[in-house]
């Protein structure tokens, strides 16, 4: 856009310069008039605060998310945000509270069951709180309820070794000294530890695993499954001496916990919200398939089974496959990091603008990936913070969906600055044209100056502050590619230009005509001063039609007192500039009657009747 302004700007000047020149010869006096006008006329055409608008109304934009717990680290995220067309979320603390509790549990000894969960994992018992990671905290209130303080367990179970998780085993170990010698226990992921079971605890005896048995652990496992469940298993094994390298096999099962992890109450809205912007909600997560298809349907992100896949299925199916296959897919369960940028990769292959969210360092590469990459700012590590475009101080879905409703809000008020900006300096430079081609001065280059700087600059920072329309989040997301003319914004500078244009023009020769009693073309000081005053107070009131692109000003619910604060603020300094001796001589001012005045003000007034009634016939026509 400021390539095409220049170029155009350079055109004009040069064709003016080059006529009047013509016209009026060579000599000193008229080629340094003639300079003069078309340095006015660059003045006229090119908007000087737009920069300081845009970045300014970023800002503005970055601060009100941050208000509400997303943080902007790069400024050019507030614009991509509002093209985002595809969320892909973690499931655990971002759309659920990751406040875990054992709500269920299958074993034949119960007792062993808590014990195992408590001493293989590394949250600890402090008082009454539990510290550490979420479910492992959840594992050790267990353990606490069930009358296992984990304390005493440490002393009667020193831990001597232990074989940490990881994402791809899914799985941790810990062995531990007691009276007969030294007990291994394993917990993880049940699909996990069942592979790597030979026998099961039934009636306090160790039997060996038949399928019947095994099937009967899977019938448990999809139980608490389908009730959107986290399920953990755990198992153990016995050993006469210390083991020098701990291997997770030839278990013994000892038994299942469920854990429920509550729902962010505001989640649920936050995806309808989704739906109604045309924004799809993907949810990835490393749990269990059935767990996963539980709460996505709790949510509302899926309706079928047939719309999730788990990771194990992702690593069959080739990146191609995978891009042309993208859209039947919303969940992915037990997924590893790699995967993320799989899908990432895909999305973006059939053009979306993807958001993604993680929180750990293996996440830093599909955050970096994605269009929006998302820390999360509770959980989220510094490596993953700092390759983020955004981070989450909450950790909610709800924010990203909020940050993407202020990403839409931001660049619809940045283009109806610009709008407002770009018609009132085209009306400018056509007052100028048309003023040289007829031979008459309508303004001079300090009045347009004034106009840019200190008229227009106050409604278009305040178009900034405008509030969201209603209709903001119920609109498709924006083509990235979209120029900042599309949609019919170049139509609307174009006329909205000439119209202002036809009410400055007019309202110098009435000027004339009110001193002089005289309809005719000629330098009239009175004509400039009102075409000044209405040129200024027609941007003023044009700046209230750039509220909305198509809705009526009658139609909008809500008032922009930034911008009714900076009318009155223009309103004053022009009719300063005007009526103080000192500024009217300095601009070479007339002082104009009461009746000019008012003439001035009512032709500028006649913007907002004209635009609202090619509003209404462009409404008629999108219907």
């Amino acid at each position: 856009m400021s390539k095409t302004l220049s170029y155009l700007v350079l055109g004009i000047c040069v064709f003016i310069f080059a006529l009047s020149v013509i016209r009026t010869g060579f000599a000193k006096d008229t080629i340094l008039d003639t300079f003069m006008i078309a340095v006015s006329l660059a003045v006229a055409a090119i908007p000087e605060g737009l920069a300081a608008v845009v970045t300014i109304v970023l800002s503005i934009g970055v601060t009100n998310m941050s208000h509400h717990n997303a943080i902007i680290r790069k400024l050019t995220a507030v614009e991509t945000l509002g093209c985002a067309q595809v969320i892909c979320s973690d499931k655990t603390g971002t759309l659920t509270q990751n406040k875990m509790t054992v709500v269920d549990s299958y074993a034949d000894n119960k007792e062993l069951l808590a014990k195992a969960m408590a001493l293989c994992s590394d949250a600890e018992l402090e008082g009454d709180n539990v510290i550490g990671e979420p479910t492992e905290c959840a594992l050790v209130a267990y353990a606490k309820r069930s009358g296992y303080d984990k304390n005493v367990l440490k002393g009667q179970y020193p831990r001597v070794d232990e074989l940490p998780f990881d994402s791809k085993r899914k799985m941790m170990s810990t062995i531990h000294q007691d009276q007969q010698g030294y007990i291994q226990f394993t917990k993880g992921a049940p699909d996990e530890i069942f592979k790597h079971c030979v026998a099961i605890l039934q009636n306090g005896k160790e039997i060996h695993l038949t399928d019947e048995l095994r099937a009967a652990m899977l019938t448990e496992n999809k139980r608490m499954a389908d009730q959107a469940l986290r399920v953990l298993a755990a198992a153990y094994r016995l050993h006469d001496e210390r083991p020098g390298t701990i291997k997770e096999e030839h278990l013994i099962f000892i038994g299942l916990c469920g854990m429920i992890d509550p729902i962010r109450p505001e989640v649920k809205d936050a995806i309808r919200e989704c739906r109604s912007a045309h924004i799809r909600p993907v949810m990835i997560t490393g749990d269990h398939f059935d767990t996963a298809v539980a709460i996505a349907k709790q949510l509302d992100i899926i309706q079928e089974a047939s719309e999730a896949i788990t990771g194990s299925q992702l690593n069959e199916i080739d990146d191609e496959t995978l891009a042309q296959n993208i859209g039947r897919y919303s969940v992915y369960a037990r997924v590893q990091p790699e995967h993320k940028v799989r899908i990432v990769n895909a999305w973006q292959a059939q053009g979306k603008i993807v958001a993604m969210t993680g929180d750990g360092v293996n996440d830093a590469p599909s955050i970096k990936h994605a269009d929006i990459g998302v820390g999360m700012g509770i959980t989220g590590t510094d490596v993953t913070k700092n390759v983020a475009d955004m981070v989450l101080a909450d950790d909610n879905f709800a924010t990203i969906v909020n940050a993407v409703g202020e990403g839409r809000r931001v660049y619809d008020n940045i283009r109806k600055a610009i709008q407002f900006l770009l018609g009132s300096n085209m009306s400018e430079v056509l007052s100028i044209f048309f003023a040289t081609i007829l031979g008459f001065t309508i303004l001079k280059p300090t009045h347009l100056l004034w106009i840019n700087l200190i008229t227009d600059s106050f409604p278009a920072l305040s178009l900034g502050m405008e509030a969201a329309e209603t209709d903001i989040m119920a609109r498709k997301p924006r083509d990235s590619k979209e120029g900042i003319f599309a949609n019919g914004l170049g139509f609307d500078v174009a006329y909205q230009g000439v119209v202002i244009t036809l009410v400055t023009l007019a309202a110098y020769f009435i000027g004339h005509f009110m001193e002089a009693g005289v309809w005719e073309i000629t330098e009239s000081p009175d004509g400039m001063t009102m075409a000044f005053l209405t040129l200024s107070m027609a941007e003023i009131f044009h700046s209230y039609n750039m509220r909305s692109q198509r809705k009526s000003l009658f139609q909008l619910n809500n008032h922009n007192w930034y911008l009714f604060g900076a009318m009155v603020l223009s309103f004053i300094l022009t009719s300063v500039v005007i009526y103080v001796p000192f500024f009217a001589e300095a601009f070479a001012f007339e002082t104009i009657s009461i009746p000019e005045y008012a003439v001035a003000i009512a032709l500028a007034f006649t913007v907002i009747p004209i635009v609202e009634i090619v509003k209404l016939f462009q409404r008629k026509l999108n219907k």
